[in-house]
């Protein structure tokens, strides 16, 4: 008779509703609550790929289709013990699962349980605010491994994220009470454990030493990154969400968003200060990333043809960039097409430089404008 073994368990309330497991030979399998007989739940069993199950955990596949792919067609009961140390029996099946009332409704997605230990007792152990984070991108389907380019680049994202909460706390604080703190790397995190054991959890440590309290800058803007995540719970709102976060910090969330949806993979964080009786938590599902991301796609643009006058003060020909005084203040663009054109002006001297100028408007609102001459005369 086939057996697996309990790997983890996916959901609980008052007992074990959904777990992974494993058989002898490596393969994995889920297996969901149906029923209980004679005291001990029954379980609906079903092989499945590591990608469909890394997919699944990430929030990029419901369980209803997980469970229906089933690789091999086959899927089964069993009774586990109370011990989810003991190998689990199999009893293999007949009939069609999709013509049982065992299948979970279409929509049922996993959202991993963000509130562990982790994250407080690194905080105690090390005396100082910790925030921890984990991914599952596609690499981390059959073992715990992450591409080193999308490790650096998370990091990134994350660190930009932190930094521009701060900043945006900061702008709400009375101006005295600023003047008391010392902001000198209060954003700023280090790498302290680069992959927890088990898992490819990465803790991250203030850079500056907590207060009298036990606590770090870093908490304030740890808190607000927390409102900014908020928004993830309601995809289709986003943008109306990030409203009072306009700006940098807006911005820093939707590259990571885009990031996100691009390497596949959802994130799940949570954070703690060396006091905290229960850790922070947020997070994103790589499904949620990916339909922000498409939201969060420029809502239009648009050209149109601009003249300016002005003294020609500044030129990188390398860079195809320069620079005009004009009566409104100073204007910059580049070039659209040969960069030659930029050869032979003076600075100082006064030049007429027709353009075209490419308008984006964001899903915020928010219009970004780029100048690029095609003529110039001098004026």
């Amino acid at each position: 008779m086939k057996t697996i073994r309990h790997t983890d368990t996916l959901e609980y309330y008052d007992g074990i509703l959904l777990f992974e497991a494993r058989d002898p030979l490596g393969g994995h399998y889920i297996a969901s609550q149906i029923d209980e007989v004679d005291g001990l739940d029954r379980y609906a069993v079903v092989g499945v790929s590591p990608d469909s199950l890394r997919r699944f955990r990430a929030g990029l596949l419901d369980l209803r289709s997980l469970m229906l792919e089933m690789p091999d067609g086959e899927w089964y009961i069993a009774r586990p013990t109370a011990d989810v140390d003991t190998p689990i029996d199999l009893k293999q099946q007949t009939a069609r699962l999709e013509d049982t009332d065992y299948l979970p409704d279409d929509g049922l997605v996993l959202y991993d349980d963000l509130i562990d230990d982790l994250a407080i007792e690194e905080a105690r152990s090390r005396g100082n605010t910790v925030f921890e984070y984990s991914a599952d991108p596609p690499e981390a389907a059959d073992e715990h491994r992450m591409r080193a380019d999308t490790y650096g680049g998370l990091l990134t994202c994350i660190q930009r994220l932190v930094k521009y909460s701060y900043e945006n706390v900061l702008r709400d604080l009375p101006r005295q009470f600023k003047r008391a703190i010392d902001t000198t790397n209060a954003p700023m995190m280090d790498v302290v454990v680069p992959a927890a054991p088990g898992s490819l959890r990465v803790v991250l440590e203030s850079s500056s030493r907590p207060d009298m309290f036990g606590r770090a800058e870093l908490a304030r803007a740890l808190t607000r990154m927390d409102e900014v995540f908020e928004s993830a719970m309601h995809p289709d709102e986003v943008p109306e969400r990030l409203q009072p976060y306009k700006g940098r910090l807006a911005k820093a969330y939707i590259d990571l968003l885009k990031f996100l949806a691009a390497q596949d993979t959802g994130l799940r964080y949570s954070w703690a200060n060396p006091d905290s009786s229960r850790p922070q938590h947020g997070g994103v599902s790589g499904g949620d990333a990916k339909r922000i991301s498409a939201l969060l796609e420029p809502a239009a643009s648009r050209l149109e043809e601009v003249t300016i006058v002005g003294e020609f003060v500044r030129v990188n020909r390398s860079a195809g960039s320069w620079g005009l005084q004009t009566d409104d203040g100073l204007k910059t663009g580049k070039v659209d097409g040969d960069r030659d054109i930029l050869n032979g002006l003076e600075v100082g001297a006064r030049y007429r430089f027709d353009c075209k100028e490419e308008i984006e408007e964001d899903a915020m609102g928010d219009e970004k404008s780029t100048l690029y001459v095609k003529s110039i005369a001098q004026a």
